[in-house]
């Protein structure tokens, strides 16, 4: 049983903080996701920055006369443009060069004509994590004229700082959005999910300690969403258990009652029972043919007393044999005759051969009350039939009932077989068909509708019987066995 001390976990161990904390790690891994595409893109811009940088000091030195400038100049053009050297050229005209004519070993070449995509992320990464300096030659398309391609000589070290400056702000927005976008969707989820979940959880917890408090069933919101039909749903199965639950404590009461009257019932029907051992002693002729059945009678009902309390019981116990079923049904109808009366026939179908293993007295509870049942209903003829089906898994009897009864109505087949809710007359308790489905399945068994309308009613009944290889085993034990042929 779960303890009843439990309650809602900390803030810190809520749905509430494991989303918060989820949300701003998936935000942070989108985030990582398209960090090295951008700091990609950021490297081509500051190579196409360089090149239209290199081709505006191109200009500049083919606007003199004759194409020289101050070493002064140049140098300026050069420091202002981030490079050693500027070769511009057209396709028509010779090449444009600005160097500051220092000896300088090329360590690599980038050509943006022919970059990729997956060119250009590999180049971010190796350039990332080198230690060093190199000297790079880029080589691309001027941006101001896409016929002319500008050539120039490079320090890779300020490229590495600047992509890392690029990579500290990206990670300082990113950490930003994350943390922005994870407050937001904690607020909303929390106002949209996590308080009416912990609204749901705190009234199953209140109703688990009293349910027999009508206030602690929960109200349902006006929301139409899922949260909506579960708050629905709870309500209704709160509901639904304080009624089961009420249910239950009038039957307990009852069983207590009934106990009670079974002991005092017991203490009379033996008292009647010694006077009919008297009368049985008395040399009158009338008394001496009526003596056995009144014995008869109050041998079933000191039986009947002994056995009441079988149906609060999970599983009746069976103690089975085999007997004829004709004699069985024989007996029942002289039981019953003087209950039923003269109007009421019930016709015997059952083979004279058949014999079927199982309970004796339990069986006869069961077709007592299903006959007595049809009786009280109304109708004039109770026919009861039974077969051998050998079609399932393992052979079994089925006994038929049927009669012609009015039929039962549509609300009452709902819960046929439930105790106190499935009898058609005022003031019965409906246990005699809860009684017979219990006794059915403490057989192995099963009772089932089969049919009901203006014309009659017809109940099935299925009992399971043992195999050859079955009763043998059986037999070697010692007990009396019928096996199914």
């Amino acid at each position: 049983m779960p303890d009843s001390s439990q309650s809602l976990p900390p803030p810190h161990r809520s749905l509430s903080a494991r989303l918060l904390v989820l949300t701003m790690f998936f935000v942070m891994l989108a985030e990582v996701l398209i960090f090295v595409p951008s700091v990609a893109r950021f490297r081509s811009t500051y190579f196409e920055d360089r090149i239209a940088a290199a081709h505006l000091a191109a200009l500049a030195l083919e606007a003199t006369p004759d194409n020289m400038l101050s070493r002064e100049l140049q140098d300026e053009l050069l420091r202002h443009v981030g490079a050693h050297s500027v070769v511009l050229q057209r396709r028509e005209s010779k090449a444009l060069i600005l160097s500051d004519e220092r000896p300088l070993q090329i360590d690599d070449m980038v050509n943006l004509r022919r970059e990729m995509f997956f060119d250009r992320i590999a180049a971010v990464v190796e350039t990332l994590i080198q230690p060093g300096n190199r000297v790079l030659r880029l080589r691309g398309p001027s941006p101001q004229d896409r016929s002319m391609t500008v050539e120039l000589v490079m320090d890779e070290q300020p490229l590495r700082a600047a992509m890392w400056d690029f990579t500290e702000r990206i990670l300082f927005v990113s950490a930003i959005v994350s943390l922005v976008t994870a407050v937001l969707v904690y607020l909303s989820l929390r106002w949209l999910m996590v308080r009416p979940m912990r609204r749901l959880t705190e009234s199953m917890m209140a109703f688990r300690e009293n349910p027999d408090d009508p206030s602690r069933v929960i109200i349902p919101s006006k929301r139409t969403d899922e949260i909506g039909l579960a708050e629905v749903e709870l309500a209704t199965l709160q509901q639904r258990l304080r009624a089961a639950l009420g249910h239950r404590s009038r039957l307990a009461a009852l069983g207590e009652a009934v106990t009670k009257i079974n002991h005092d019932l017991r203490n009379i029907l033996s008292t009647a029972q010694l006077m009919s051992d008297r009368l049985a002693m008395s040399n009158d002729p009338q008394v001496k043919r009526t003596s056995p059945m009144l014995m008869k009678a109050i041998d079933r009902a000191i039986n009947l007393c002994v056995r009441t309390m079988d149906f609060a019981k999970p599983r009746p116990e069976i103690i089975p044999s085999a007997f004829p079923l004709r004699d069985l049904v024989s007996d029942i109808s002289t039981w019953l005759s003087p209950t039923l009366g003269d109007k009421t026939e019930i016709v015997n179908s059952v083979p004279a051969d058949f014999t079927i293993y199982a309970d004796r007295d339990q069986l006869a509870r069961a077709l007592s009350n299903l006959l007595r049942n049809a009786g009280t209903a109304g109708a004039t003829r109770i026919a009861v039939g039974a077969r051998s089906d050998k079609a399932g898994e393992m052979p079994s009897v089925v006994l038929d009932v049927a009669d012609n009864g009015p039929g039962l109505p549509e609300n009452v087949r709902q819960h046929l077989f439930q105790p106190f809710a499935g009898s058609p007359r005022d003031g019965s308790t409906g246990l005699g068909l809860a009684i017979v489905r219990d006794l059915a399945r403490a057989h192995g068994g099963d009772i089932a509708l089969i049919s009901s309308s203006e014309t009659g009613t017809a109940f099935r009944l299925t009992l399971p019987q043992p195999t050859a290889r079955r009763a043998r085993a059986l037999r070697g034990a010692g007990a009396t066995v019928h096996p199914a042929e």
